[in-house]
């Protein structure tokens, strides 16, 4: 079977970042697989080891620097890559980057989409299901446990839900938005990183996946960002001395005095 992973490169989130002009400075940062996508990557790794037969394509759209993302997900044993580039990507809100994406998938043999369930730089959680709804496939999220049937035309996977899990047969092919806990990611093997430089990255421009900027592009974005700032620095916790009845005489004092709440 042919198994997409749908991929993003993030800033990673132990770096410190700095805010201007309501625009995240990224310049400098380090940049790491999307989380979540490795666990994606890592399902269908594991799947073509275990029938022999999969395949294996990576897909992203980014700047050149993505490519990076890329030879990671090859060298965790990816078999091929397509690097949607284009002027006319940038600036997309999550409904345009799922048209691209959409667009991208249509030129390529698939029987199973996987993505993350969300990217950790803006949490938005939008293009799997947006990708699904594009595609015409069912969809399934969040999922903990995927298992194929023999024949590959189905899949029964287990979800997460509040307060527990369900399970859920789907037909494939399906996009799945995979979650932490269905599998433990692998580090790329140095063998991994150099077969990683000789495997093929096809990159795509708007006109080869008959993307038109002038309906789909950034002029056509449904959600357009204002603004974006730092949560407040939080004060330093104060602790309270004294007897119950002195510490409960205090925390109200400062409830009522300080944070004007009572």
């Amino acid at each position: 079977m042919n198994i997409l992973v749908c991929v993003k490169q993030v800033i990673d989130t132990g770096a410190a970042i700095e805010i201007k002009d309501g625009k995240v400075q990224s310049e400098g940062l380090p940049r790491v697989l999307n989380p979540y996508d490795e666990f994606a990557v890592e399902e269908a790794v594991r799947i073509k080891e275990t029938d022999g037969e999969s395949t294996v394509t990576l897909i992203s759209m980014g700047p050149d620097n993505f490519k990076d993302t890329l030879r990671r997900g090859l060298a965790m044993g990816a078999d091929k890559a397509v690097h949607l580039l284009d002027p006319a990507f940038e600036g997309l809100d999550s409904l345009g980057v799922a048209q691209v994406l959409a667009a991208g998938i249509r030129t390529l043999d698939h029987d199973l989409i996987l993505c993350g369930r969300q990217a950790v730089d803006d949490d938005m959680a939008q293009v799997g299901p947006s990708l699904a709804v594009l595609l015409g496939m069912p969809f399934v999220s969040v999922i903990t446990k995927l298992n194929l049937a023999d024949d590959k035309k189905s899949a029964e996977v287990t979800r997460q839900i509040e307060g527990g899990s369900e399970i859920i047969e789907t037909p494939l092919p399906a996009v799945l938005t995979c979650q932490k806990g269905l599998n433990e990611p692998r580090l790329p093997s140095l063998k991994g990183i150099m077969a990683a430089k000789k495997k093929e990255i096809a990159v795509l421009d708007a006109a080869a996946i008959g993307f038109d900027p002038a309906t789909q592009g950034a002029t056509a974005n449904h959600i357009t960002q204002v603004d974006l700032a730092k949560p407040p620095a939080r004060k330093k916790g104060v602790m309270l001395d004294g007897s119950p009845q002195e510490i409960s005489a205090k925390l109200l004092g400062i409830l009522r005095d300080e944070i004007k709440v009572v």
